[in-house]
C-alpha cells in the first residue's frame, strides 16, 4: 500500500482524546475540523527529555528522518513513557516538486496527511501574507512621497512554490527578487520568537533597506508592526495533529535547512517539554545543515539542548554516497557521527531497514559504528509502527535520561564575520580553504562594526557536505565559495550563501505536481 492508503485507513481519534493525553483541555484547543487543532505556547518549569533526529547527506532514495522521529514517538508511548513528536510543517515546494511531502511515511506517519502537506491551519499562508504585506507597505510609502527617503531595499517578497521565474524581477520603479516562504526572514523570526512580545521586538527590527544617506530603515520606521502581527498572531500558536497511533504530535513553523536554519519553532519545542517527559524533534536534512544549525541558532539562543542526537541511516542511501560500495559510502556517516561527537555525549544510529539490505551489510555497519563507540540499532518502524520496539525504546530512555554535559561552540561571538564564517567551513565541514566572489570578503568584513556579534547561518546544497552536490561521500581538502549574503537582523544572523545555492527553488522536470489529482473529492498522489 502507498503512504496515503495507509493513512487513509488508519482510525483517527477526535483530537480533543488526543490532547487530553498531554492534559490538554477542550476549552484550551481551538480546533480545525475534527482532527487538528490549535493549542496554547507553553514554557514551564518542569520539562522533558529533548532527542533530535538527524540524518546522513540526503539522496535521491530518500533516509525517512521523519518516518524515524515519528516512529520513536510511538515506540516510546507504546512502552509505557509519555512521549510528543515535535516536526517542522511542510512547504508546498518540496509537496509540489521533486522531495515530496512532510508526513513521515508507511505506519509511522503523522495524521491527516494531505491536510498537513497541503493548507493545514493556514500557517505557512499567514507568514506569506505577513511577509508580502511589509512588501506593500515599503513599494506604498515610496509611492507616497518616500518620507524616510527610501533608496535601497533589501527585504524580498516571498511565495510558497517552487518558480524560479520569480528570482530576478523588474516592479518598474525598482529591481526585485522573491525567495520561499520557507526561506524568509518572517519564518526565521516566526519559528525562533520566544513568545508574542519577542515575535512584536524582532518584527519591528526587520532591515527595511537604507536611505540616500547611508542610514538605515527598519520595519518599525514604517509603522507596519501591529498589522504584520495581526496576520501572525493566530498562526502562532502550535498546531496539535496526531500519529497513525493517535499519539500527540505538534507540528509548527517549517524554515529549510539548506537556505535557513531548519528547526521547529522555538515555542512548538517548549510547549512540547512542557507537557511531556521525552520530546523527539528533527532538524531538516542532513546533520551538517538542520542539526548545526539547531545546536548553533535555536538551542544557543533559548536555553536548550537536546539529551540525546539520533542519527538516522539507510543502507541503499551509504551505497549511494559510495557509488554502489557500502564500505566507501560509510565514510559519509562517519563525518556525522564525530560532527554529532562534537555536541553530544550521546549519539545513537538507527538504521530505517529495507527488504533488500542484506546481513552482512548490516554487520558492516554496525562493527563501522562499534569502532567509532557508537550503537546501532534497527528500526522496522516503517512496515510495522511501533510493534517490537521494546529494544530501540529502552535504550534511547536510557540515553537521554544519562543527559548531556557538552556544549560545543563553533565560533565565538565575539569573532569577526569573516573568522566566523571560517571556523565553520573548517571546523564543521572540513574545509581547507574559502573563497569569496566578487569582493564580498571586503563587504563582509564592514558589516563588523554592526553585525559582528550576529549568528551566521550557512546556506549551501544540502547533498554534499562541500558546497557541490556532485561531491558525495567524506571528501576531503576542497574549497568553499561564498557567493552572496542576507542580514537577517530581526531574526538575530546573517545567512551566508555558498555554492550554487539559491533562495527561490524550481521545479524540475518530473516534479510531483504532475502526480496530483483529485478524484471523488479525495487528492490523490501527495507522497
Amino acid at each position: 500500500m502507498t503512504d496515503y492508503e495507509i493513512s487513509k485507513k488508519a482510525k483517527l481519534k477526535p483530537i480533543k482524546e488526543v490532547a487530553s493525553k498531554i492534559n490538554i483541555k477542550e476549552d484550551n484547543l481551538i480546533p480545525y475540523g475534527k482532527y487538528m487543532a490549535k493549542i496554547p505556547a507553553l514554557d514551564k518549569k518542569k520539562k522533558g527529555k529533548l532527542i533530535l533526529v538527524t540524518s546522513t547527506n540526503p539522496t535521491p532514495y530518500g533516509e525517512g528522518k521523519t518516518t524515524l522521529a515519528v516512529g520513536l514517538n510511538d515506540a516510546l508511548n507504546r512502552n509505557g513513557y509519555k512521549a510528543v513528536v515535535a516536526l517542522r510543517e511542510p512547504s508546498l515546494g518540496p509537496v509540489f516538486g521533486t522531495k515530496g511531502g512532510a508526513a513521515g511515511g508507511g505506519k509511522s506517519q503523522v495524521a491527516p496527511m494531505n491536510d498537513i502537506n497541503l493548507h493545514f491551519t493556514g500557517d505557512f499562508h499567514a507568514i506569506t501574507s505577513a511577509n508580502n504585506l511589509i512588501s506593500a507597505i515599503i513599494d506604498n510609502h515610496i509611492y507616497q512621497g518616500n518620507k524616510l527617503d527610501i533608496e535601497e531595499v533589501y527585504f524580498e517578497r516571498c511565495l510558497d512554490v517552487n518558480d524560479r521565474a520569480l528570482r530576478h524581477i523588474d516592479l518598474g520603479t525598482r529591481k526585485e527578487s522573491f525567495t520561499i516562504t520557507a526561506a524568509s526572514e518572517i519564518m526565521a523570526i516566526f519559528t525562533l520568537a520566544k513568545d508574542i512580545d519577542d515575535l512584536r521586538n524582532k518584527l519591528d527590527n526587520i532591515l527595511i533597506g537604507r536611505n540616500s544617506k547611508g542610514k538605515e530603515i527598519y520595519l518599525k520606521d514604517l509603522k507596519g508592526t501591529g498589522a504584520v502581527l495581526a496576520l501572525l498572531k493566530d498562526a502562532f500558536k502550535p498546531n496539535l495533529v496526531q500519529t497513525l497511533e493517535n499519539n500527540p504530535a505538534i507540528i509548527h513553523g517549517g524554515p529549510f535547512a539548506n537556505i535557513a536554519h531548519g528547526c521547529n519553532s522555538v515555542v512548538a519545542t517548549k510547549t512540547a517539554l512542557s507537557l511531556s517527559d521525552y520530546v523527539i524533534t528533527e532538524a531538516g536534512f542532513g546533520s551538517d545543515m538542520g542539526a548545526v544549525k539547531f545546536f548553533d541558532i535555536k538551542c544557543s539562543l533559548n536555553n536548550l539542548y537536546p539529551d540525546l542526537v539520533v542519527i538516522n541511516a539507510t543502507i541503499r542511501s551509504l551505497k549511494y554516497h559510495g557509488n554502489g560500495d557500502l564500505t566507501r559510502g560509510i565514510e559519509n556517516l562517519k563525518f556525522h557521527i564525530l560532527n554529532m561527537q562534537k555536541f553530544n555525549d550521546n549519539v545513537l544510529v538507527i538504521l530505517n531497514k529495507f527488504e533488500s539490505d542484506t546481513k552482512e551489510e548490516i554487520n558492516i555497519l554496525k562493527d563501522y559504528c562499534h569502532n567509532l563507540n557508537v550503537e546501532v540499532l534497527i528500526s522496522n518502524m516503517y512496515k510495522n509502527g511501533s510493534r517490537g520496539t521494546k529494544e530501540i525504546a529502552l535504550k534511547v530512555v536510557e540515553l537521554a535520561n544519562k543527559g548531556n554535559t557538552k556544549q560545543y561552540e563553533i565560533y565565538n561571538l565575539n569573532d569577526d564575520i569573516l573568522t566566523k564564517v571560517d571556523k565553520f567551513a573548517k571546523d564543521i565541514y572540513g574545509a581547507s580553504k574559502v573563497v569569496y566572489k566578487d569582493n564580498l570578503d571586503k563587504e563582509l568584513k564592514n558589516l563588523d562594526k554592526k553585525y559582528q556579534h550576529y549568528k551566521i547561518c550557512i546556506s549551501k546544497t544540502p547533498a554534499s557536505i562541500t558546497d557541490n552536490k556532485d561531491i558525495l561521500g567524506y571528501p576531503k581538502d576542497f574549497t568553499m565559495t561564498v557567493t552572496g549574503y542576507k542580514i537577517n537582523n530581526g531574526a538575530g544572523f546573517i545567512t551566508i550563501l555558498m555554492g550554487g545555492v539559491v533562495r527561490m527553488p524550481g521545479l524540475s522536470n518530473n516534479a510531483n505536481y504532475l502526480n496530483i489529482d483529485v478524484k471523488d473529492d479525495e487528492i490523490l498522489g501527495i507522497f
